[in-house]
């Protein structure tokens, strides 16, 4: 099952580029999957239910108490998916440098095979190529997985005070989360998308969810 909606990046883009130079000289790479990353595990905290794997050899389903999150990643032979490990113990500095090391080892052939397993929950930015939304493939035998589009201008209309609306140029990007309907529900979805939404929108709701 999937279900879509957009968040309002505008403010998290604008801090993006405050940071992205001097993250930039420490050797990582600030990108919105590095938010939308830590985005997600403060949803996965609120529904741990999500951040598990189905066994269906032995019939149970796993849950996991630490958050490693697998990053989509095109390179010259395909589609890989490294993963960022203990993504809600780290810094969104040090979270950035370990991004621009698995992608950089990505396209050059020199993953290794550890850094190909453990993720407990992936995200796929297909924003970089142009892609809107779409949705992708669960990474079995995890249970969900996190599609992010280009985030694109748009016109967006705003209530202002007294009731007036207004219509105001806004970073809308396109998020598309696809679930295991076995083991998750249609409900919990819309609950999960609403807080990483929540969470991208407001600068200082993600830095307090690093708490």
């Amino acid at each position: 099952v999937s279900n879509q909606g957009e968040a309002d990046v505008t403010a998290l883009e604008a801090l993006r580029q405050r940071h992205a130079a001097q993250v930039k000289k420490d050797g990582g790479r600030l990108t919105l999957t590095v938010f939308a990353a830590k985005a997600a595990v403060a949803a996965l905290k609120r529904f741990p239910r999500f951040n598990a794997s189905l066994d269906m050899a032995g019939e149970q389903i796993i849950y996991k108490q630490y958050f490693h999150v697998g990053v989509a990643v095109d390179s010259p032979r395909g589609l890989i998916v490294p993963v960022l490990r203990d993504v809600d113990r780290k810094s969104l500095r040090e979270l950035a440098v370990d991004f621009q090391g698995l992608v950089a080892r990505a396209r050059e052939g020199k993953t290794s095979l550890e850094e190909l397993q453990g993720g407990t929950f992936t995200i796929t930015n297909a924003g970089a190529m142009g892609g809107g939304f779409f949705a992708p493939i669960i990474n079995y035998p995890e249970v969900a997985i996190l599609g992010v589009g280009q985030a694109r201008m748009q016109p967006v209309v705003r209530e202002e005070e007294k009731g007036n609306f207004v219509i105001v140029p806004r970073l809308m990007m396109p998020i598309v989360l696809c679930i295991d309907h076995r083991v998750l529900d249609g409900a919990d979805s819309i609950k999960f998308l609403k807080i990483l939404v929540d969470t991208l929108e407001d600068p200082d709701e993600l830095l307090m969810s690093m708490v």
